[in-house]
Parts: C-alpha cells; sequence; structure tokens
C-alpha cells in the first residue's frame, strides 16, 4: 500500500469542513464509515489508479476480477472524492435511515458490485457493435457510478420533488438522466457508460428483480444462521432494515418501540414467515426471562397482547384463591 503523494489536496479539506459542519453525531453509522473508507483508500490506496480502475481488457481478457472491488473505492484526485463524497453524504443520510443500517449496507455492496458489471457488460456491447476496442480498453474508476444508483433509490422513494441539477430545476423522476446528460457535455472526461450503469442498477433495483432477489439471499442467509446458532443470539436482534409487509414506503419511516407494539399486535397478519418466525422467537425468550417482578418491555415493542395479558391475570387469581 503506497501513500499518496502530498499536493494542496483542497478538496480534502473541504470534504472535512462538510462533514464537521453537518456533525459527526448527525451522519448515521453506516454512511461514516463508507465515507471514511474512502477517504482512507484516497491517502493509502491499496494499489495504482491503474491497476484499480476498471476495464473489458483488464477485468475479463486478463482476469483481473479484483478490480470491480477496488474500482468504486478509489479516485482520480481530491476533487473526484469530494464531490462524489459530498454527494454520498446526503444521499446516505437520507437512505440509511429510511432503509436501516444493515440493508444500506447491503445495498452499497450490491450496488457497488453490480454497478462494475453492467459497465462491463456496456462497454463489451459497444465493443461488439462498433468494432472498436478502444471501448473495451476504457478504465473507470470511483464512486459515481454507485452516486447514480442512490440518486434513482432516493428519488423512487421521494418522488413528485423538484431537484436543482446545476441550477435548472429539475422534477425528480428525470433527475438522473438529466444529469447524466449534463455531466457528460459540461465535463468530457467523465464516464458517461459508468454513470447510465448506475442508472441502470438503480432501475433494477426498483423496477425490476433486484430488490426481491436480494430479499431472497437476505432470507436465506438469516435462516441458516437461524438455524446454526443458538436461540438466544435472537434475543437483541432489532430491524432488519428490509423486513415490513412487503409494501412499498412513502417518505421517511421512523420505527419507534411503540409504533412496532401496535403494528405487531395489530397487524401481524401482514408480516411475512420470517418476522413471525423472529416475532416468535423473541416473545418466547422474553416469557422464559420473566420472574414474578415485571420486567420492562422487550426492545422494538414485541409486547404480549392484552388477551395473552387478561387470561395471565384470571391463572393468577386462581392461585391466590386456592392459597387460601
Amino acid at each position: 500500500m503506497r501513500h499518496r503523494s502530498r499536493g494542496s489536496q483542497m478538496g480534502l479539506l473541504l470534504l472535512a469542513s462538510q462533514v464537521f459542519q453537518v456533525g459527526l453525531d448527525n451522519i448515521p453509522p453506516v454512511t461514516l464509515a463508507v465515507l471514511a473508507l474512502n477517504v482512507y483508500l484516497f491517502l493509502f490506496p491499496a494499489a495504482p489508479l491503474l491497476r484499480t480502475c476498471v476495464s473489458v481488457q483488464q477485468a475479463y481478457w486478463f482476469g483481473d476480477w479484483r478490480r470491480l472491488l477496488l474500482s468504486p473505492l478509489h479516485h482520480a484526485d481530491d476533487w473526484h472524492l469530494y464531490f462524489n463524497m459530498v454527494s454520498f453524504l446526503w444521499k446516505g443520510m437520507k437512505l440509511e435511515r429510511r432503509l436501516g443500517g444493515a440493508w444500506f449496507l447491503y445495498v452499497l455492496s450490491v450496488f457497488s458490485l453490480l454497478t462494475g458489471v453492467v459497465y462491463l457488460v456496456l462497454e463489451a456491447t459497444l465493443t461488439e457493435l462498433t468494432q472498436d476496442n478502444s471501448y473495451s480498453m476504457t478504465c473507470a474508476v470511483g464512486f459515481s457510478g454507485v452516486l447514480f444508483a442512490l440518486k434513482v433509490l432516493n428519488n423512487h422513494y421521494h418522488p413528485g420533488g423538484v431537484t436543482y441539477v446545476m441550477g435548472v430545476p429539475v422534477s425528480s423522476s428525470y433527475a438522473s438522466w438529466v444529469e447524466l446528460v449534463l455531466i457528460h457535455v459540461t465535463s468530457p472526461g467523465t464516464s458517461f457508460v459508468g454513470h447510465l450503469s448506475g442508472i441502470l442498477v438503480g432501475l433494477l433495483y426498483t423496477s425490476g428483480p433486484l430488490k426481491p432477489l436480494m430479499k431472497k439471499c437476505a432470507e436465506f442467509v438469516s435462516m441458516n444462521g437461524y438455524n446454526s446458532q443458538p436461540r438466544a443470539n435472537f434475543s437483541a436482534s432489532g430491524p432488519s432494515g428490509y423486513s415490513g409487509t412487503g409494501a412499498e414506503y412513502s417518505g421517511y419511516h421512523h420505527y419507534s418501540p411503540q409504533n412496532t407494539a401496535h403494528h405487531s399486535a395489530s397487524n401481524a397478519g401482514g408480516l411475512t414467515e420470517e418476522e413471525q418466525l423472529e416475532m416468535a422467537i423473541r416473545n418466547s425468550l422474553n416469557d422464559r426471562g420473566q420472574t414474578s417482578q415485571r420486567s420492562p418491555p422487550p426492545p422494538y415493542g414485541f409486547n404480549l397482547s392484552e388477551e395473552q395479558e387478561l387470561a395471565e391475570e384470571v391463572r393468577l387469581r386462581r392461585l391466590r384463591r386456592f392459597d387460601r
């Protein structure tokens, strides 16, 4: 690992100023960790840029597939890092609170990998259509492809608004496409195909099969973890980030213990099988740990229903009658 040569680093200083202006306490943990990782790899890159950028030639022809992992996390210069990370900071703060930390990290991981794969497919397709090998040799680096995917996601969860792209008011439904064209026109050195790949990945998630497929994979891993781990491990688990009734949410949706309790008691029929199983495990563990003195309610609102409490009260009254 080589230390990056020192320069003015004005972009890095502005990024630090922006982060402290927002406040570290106001940045969700996954967003902060990913931002810090990008900054760290800018200062101490895992390899020179020519060995981290992704292209059809390097990844497919030469078999250097690790570039799919390295390319989103490396940047050409401090201004490249600054603009990408400031954009990620605001998108990440919104989406992580909306999706939950675990699911947001899952989304970032999939988007980072899949954006590179789509980029390779598009560049290889252009090579075949034009018979021009320069498309296969074009090497891309940076987090901007993932940012375009996150922009599609953010506009999907907050529809109907107006976004200003370079000072021009644009409907959020078309903001990603307008920004794609404007950035390519004003900054010819940027990767048009890389940004387009991000938009396509975002659309695969919001309108295609990617989100259901990710849920299936998460459920499979979760069930395998349940079968291989002691039941007590479930007692401290919180919201998974992707759990719900299967319907899309609109706007921000904050979970509080009271809201979750109401949802669990009155809408259990709308939960998935996995969520009902987790709720049953939580209640079983809570019942097992109760003593004669009532303990505080378990986290996330998985409380006994009123019918269960009434039945328990009747049972205690019968026992007191026999004690007399």
